[in-house]
């Protein structure tokens, strides 16, 4: 398991990350809202845990970002406030649970493997074709064996492409269900996303253009490049 722990007290966040590092738990560190959008743009983790009140984005505001995302990482709380009302608010922006300062370390790892384990029951198939393994639980990509790193905007593109078994998919398609619905139609989003995952994917390239139609993956690539 690897959790995101945002917290803004130094002392705080090392001694939860080396806790949890105690009981087989990767954990990697934000200390502000910012530093937490940018990891969860580029790693790929299985639980958040979010102080309310940090530096930079809110807590609040990483949490709805989370959701918005799709990406479906539980979110637990973690913070001082202990009043009813903080913990409805706080589950109604998408906490999955919500712990209070202060805790024990062991109720923490138990509230994260409950959360883990709650996840994996809903877990989505992996995707295979022509090479390419996508994970959508743990949100990880891999071409011929090789991990490929990717934001998690071309994650959300590539996904698409994928469960279309190489299927045409058209850019308007790709900009309604990889963006949000205020994405503007006559964007360049999608051209200049997709040719930012073919050079992530590597040569020979597997993302196809069909011309004036949309994009597909190719089950025998190299052949196209737009």
């Amino acid at each position: 398991m690897r959790v995101l722990v945002v917290e803004d007290e130094p002392y705080m966040a090392e001694a939860i990350r080396d806790g949890l590092r105690l009981e087989a738990i990767a954990a990697d560190i934000a200390g502000d809202g910012d530093t937490a959008l940018e990891l969860l743009s580029v790693n790929a983790y299985d639980i958040a845990i979010l102080d309310r009140d940090i530096p930079g984005p809110s807590g609040d505001e990483v949490a709805a970002s989370i959701v918005d995302s799709g990406s479906g990482i539980p979110i637990l709380m973690l913070t001082a406030a202990d009043r009813l009302d903080d913990k409805v608010s706080g589950f109604g922006l998408g906490a999955d649970d919500y712990l209070t300062k202060p805790f024990e370390l062991q109720e923490l790892v138990l509230r994260l493997r409950a959360l883990d384990r709650r996840r994996a029951h809903n877990r989505p198939p992996v995707r295979e074709i022509a090479g390419l393994r996508l994970d959508p639980f743990r949100r990880e990509v891999y071409r011929d064996g090789r991990y490929v790193a990717l934001t998690r905007k071309q994650f959300a593109v590539l996904e698409v492409l994928v469960a279309a078994e190489g299927g045409v998919i058209s850019a308007e398609e790709l900009l309604e269900r990889a963006w949000d619905e205020n994405a503007d139609p006559f964007t360049n989003a999608v051209r200049i996303t997709v040719s930012a995952l073919r050079k992530r994917l590597g040569e020979p390239w597997i993302i196809s253009t069909v011309a004036g139609v949309g994009y597909r993956i190719d089950t025998a690539p190299g052949r196209d490049r737009e």
